[in-house]
Formats: structure tokens, sequence, C-alpha cells
């Protein structure tokens, strides 16, 4: 316990809570999507359970952080790229997660109407399932990122579980806006399409700054939220007018022209 008279611990402590707090938000949003498909009762206990599993999952992996860091010695080779078993991990939960928000924004947009029908299909279990995957997915990356800034277990763990309590604090409020708001929840699920090809890139090599993906998810937000905010304008009872007007060739206008002076 040495590390709590180090203002160095502390200062990592401070940092690392917070990165692990933004490291979670495509957490919370995938959770709250999936949460928000069970009945009503049911969602908030998802939403702990959830997050329970990503604690869990996080702590298990900070306790054994030398099996962590063998996960990035190569295993194989395929076209002169290296694979390792984070790599694997990380194409797996890549693809998933394109493959879910992509039937996700599927049924939204073109899928069967009414809550019922759409929810029948789903059960608790298999929310809890598939949330457990992909906490696997961003409690491994969550790990390794906190390995690379903090010294000390302890300092990791705290921090780890100072970020995930004020996650659940936050999840049913960020959950209940993006159920209230469809045109929110097309821009969280395009914002896990965009995390999953982002996850897939790094499984093949190809390293994404994070700060290019939040700064584009924190613009699109932005504009999103002066959308909802903007006072909406009254529109006629009937409106008459073509929504886009189609001028016609000039050759055509010449034709209909001199065939109206014949006349």
């Amino acid at each position: 316990m040495e590390w709590i008279s180090s203002p160095e611990a502390w200062i990592a402590l401070g940092a690392l809570t917070v990165l692990e707090i933004v490291l979670g938000i495509d957490n919370i949003v995938f959770i709250s999507i999936l949460s928000n498909k069970l009945p009503a009762a049911q969602q908030p206990t998802a939403r702990r359970v959830g997050l329970g599993l990503a604690l869990g999952g996080r702590i298990l992996l900070l306790l054994s952080i030398s099996w962590v860091m063998s996960l990035t010695a190569p295993l194989f080779s395929v076209l002169a790229h290296t694979f390792s078993g984070r790599d694997l991990i990380l194409l797996v939960g890549g693809f998933f997660l394109i493959g879910k928000s992509t039937t996700e924004i599927h049924d939204k947009l073109e899928g069967k109407e009414g809550e019922a029908e759409a929810r029948a299909d789903v059960t608790f279990a298999s929310v809890i399932a598939q949330i457990f995957l992909l906490d696997l997915v961003f409690s491994l990356d969550s790990v390794i990122t906190a390995v690379g800034i903090a010294e000390h277990v302890e300092v990791m763990i705290i921090a780890v579980t100072i970020a995930i309590l004020i996650m659940m604090v936050s999840a049913g409020p960020i959950a209940d806006f993006i159920e209230a708001h469809p045109t929110v929840k097309i821009l969280a699920l395009s914002f896990l399409l965009l995390i999953g090809v982002t996850l897939v890139a790094e499984g093949l090599g190809q390293h994404i700054p994070k700060g290019y993906i939040y700064s584009a998810m924190a613009f699109s937000l932005l504009v999103e939220v002066l959308n909802l905010s903007a006072p909406e304008k009254e529109e006629p009872a009937e409106e008459t007018t073509e929504p886009v007007h189609l001028h016609r060739p000039r050759l055509r206008r010449a034709v209909e022209r001199a065939i109206e002076e014949e006349g």
C-alpha cells in the first residue's frame, strides 16, 4: 500500500478513472440499447448485471495481468501479418458489433411494427449473454490501457471500480434518453457500427487513434442535441408543394412551347 503516499499514483488514479469512463461510453450505449429491448421491469436489472459483469471481468483481468499481456504475443502469421490472441478477440468482437448494430438499424428502420412483437423474441438470458461477449472485448482493451498508465494493480482496480459505479448511475438516464429519441438511437447504433469497424481494423494491425473516433462521435452528438433543442416549426395542414422541384430540360420546354403556339 505504499502507493497511497505517492503523488504520481493519485495522478494516475484520476487520469485512469476519467479514461475508463470515456472508454466505457460505448459499453454503456451497447448495454442501453440491448436492455431497452426487454420489458420495462427487467431493464434496470439487465443494466446492473451487465455493468457488474464488466466490473468483475476487468478486476479478474487485472489480477491476471501476466496472462493478459501474454495475449499480445504473436500466435501465427497470415500474409506477412502476425496475429495475437488480443487481435483475434478484437476481430471477433468487432465483427459481432458490426453485425449486431447493422441488424438493429435494419429492424429499427424496416423491421416489424410494434414493440411487443420486437421484444417477444428477446429473453433476459440472451441479452446478458450478448452483453457478456462484448464486455470481454471492452474489458480487455480497458485493462491493457490501464496497464499502460498505472503501475500498481490496486490503483487500476480502484479506478475501474469508480468508473463502473459512475456508469451504473448514469446508465439509466442514458438508456431512457436513447429510448425516448429514435434519432438518437440510430446515432448510437451508428457509433457502435463505427466502433466495430475500429475493432476489426485494430485486430488487423491498423491502429486508428481513439481521439479521432471520439471527436467524430462528440461532433455528431452535438449536432443531434442542437437538432433536438431547435424549436419545431408549425406546418400547414395540407402540404401541396413538391418537396423537390425538378426542372424540365430546355429542349422539352422549347418543343412544348412550339406546340402551344401552333395550337
